[in-house]
Parts: structure tokens; sequence; C-alpha cells
């Protein structure tokens, strides 16, 4: 009896995350057998008026919360810091995802507050337990994020506070390479985030056809609704919506279609 494949031996994979973030789920899919392109679709970049995060930086201890939805926001407030210190007392710290609350506690700070669910709606939620009445809210996040948590951590009667921490662009000088890969044959594009989504579409540009015939697997349900409004073919959501989610949801399909290529 031979030995047992891989369970994505044989299978060729797309990974759309930036670079400095790519590393940790290529080598996951490698693992398993598979065959990666790692082409990073977007970039984050800092904002070229850093003015409002500096201030909100220094009067941390004005706020009852902060609330973070991505590491990419730790990292942007942690910039402003004039040196690593202590969370000011009172405070305490909401965040979307474990990789987000990671890189809190990577500056020496608890974290308070995480929704079972790694999406907006679901902190709101949370949020609804503890009573947010009068409370101030410090919200960093991307200058492109929805707008489900500010308002509804408003309709609760917070005070909120958003801050626009980054943003986030195509990588448009990865459009050829992105094109050619696609046209190579990829057998699964991962995403995991709108952002990315819609980068992808627009580096794509006339031959937005490749995209769209490749199945897709996505990290969460907004990132799989931007797919689906883009017109692509999802055919998985990570449960949980973490890389890992994601990495068990590529082989969920895969086996799913036969697990062979």
């Amino acid at each position: 009896m031979g030995a047992q494949r891989a369970p994505l031996e044989g299978r060729t994979v797309l990974v759309t995350r930036p670079q400095d973030q790519a590393q940790g789920l290529r080598t996951a899919l490698q693992a398993l057998g598979a065959t990666v392109h790692a082409v990073p679709v977007i970039r984050i970049r800092a904002l070229e008026d850093p003015g409002a995060l500096r201030r909100a930086a220094s009067q941390l201890g004005t706020y009852h919360w902060l609330v973070f939805t991505s590491r990419n926001g730790v990292f942007a407030l942690a910039e402003q810091l004039p040196s690593p210190e202590p969370l000011p007392e009172g405070v305490r710290v909401a965040c979307i995802g474990p990789a987000t609350a990671e890189a809190v506690r990577q500056l020496g700070w608890p974290v308070h507050l995480q929704p079972s669910q790694y999406v907006a709606e679901s902190l709101v939620e949370a949020f609804q337990e503890v009573g947010m009445g009068g409370r101030r809210v410090l919200l960093v996040r991307a200058q492109e994020a929805r707008g489900a948590l500010p308002e509804g951590l408003r309709r609760l009667g917070a005070q909120v506070e958003v801050v626009c921490a980054y943003r986030t662009e195509p990588a448009y000088n990865e459009a050829g390479r992105l094109q050619e890969v696609l046209r190579q044959g990829v057998d699964v594009t991962t995403f995991c985030s709108p952002s990315a989504v819609r980068a992808a579409v627009q580096l794509c540009g006339g031959a937005t056809l490749l995209l769209e015939a490749v199945p897709a697997v996505c990290i969460g349900p907004v990132t799989a609704s931007a797919a689906l409004r883009a017109g692509l073919r999802v055919a998985a959501v990570a449960h949980p919506h973490t890389q890992e989610g994601l990495v068990e949801a590529v082989v969920r399909f895969v086996r799913g279609q036969g697990g062979q290529p």
C-alpha cells in the first residue's frame, strides 16, 4: 500500500496577502502539498498626515475603550507612542481576531474583549453585554473600513472617535505577474480582506475572466460578500475566520472535489 498523499498535493493555490503577511499562509499550504504562488495584490501604506492618530495616541487615558480591527492598526498606533508604555489605568482594549489580539499583547497590553466570531457585527454584540452608554471609544482602523462597527457602537450609546491609522492600495506593479499566474493555471485563490478582492479585480483589468474562473476561498463572510459582488466564485469560507481556518477551508474544498487535481 502506497504512502498517503498530502491533502493539497497536485493543487496550485494563489495567496493574495501583503508581502509581509503572506509567509505563514504560504508555508502552511506548502506543508500540505500545495504549489503556492504568492502575489501581494495590496500594499499597506501609512497616512500622509497622521496628525489625528498622533493626537489620539497622546490622549489614550481619556478613552474608556480602545478598539482595534487589525494588527496593522495596532502597529500604526504603536508608532505614534513616545515609547512602549503601559495601558493607561481605566482603559480597556477590544479586538477583532486573534492576530490583532496578539499584536496588542506584544505591546504589553491586556485584551479585555474579543468576540467569538471575528467580524464587526459580533464585536458590537459583545459590547452590548458590557453596557456602552456614555463610554468614550477610540476606534483605530483602515481608511477603507466599513461603517458597521462605529454605527453599531453609537447605537449602543457610545461616543465613538474613528481614527484612520493606515490605508491600502492595489499593488499595481504586480498586475502582470497576477495575470500570468492565472493564465498558467490556479486551482484555488485565497482572499483575506475585501480590499484584496477589489485590488485583484482591478489588477486583472480586461482579464477579469481569468480571476472569475478560479474558485475563491475567503477568510470570512465580509470578504466573501465582496468576492460575490465582484463576480467571483466563492467556494468556501473559513471557520474560524483565521489563517488556520482558511487553510482548513482550502483542504475542505479540495476534498469536496474528490481530492484529485
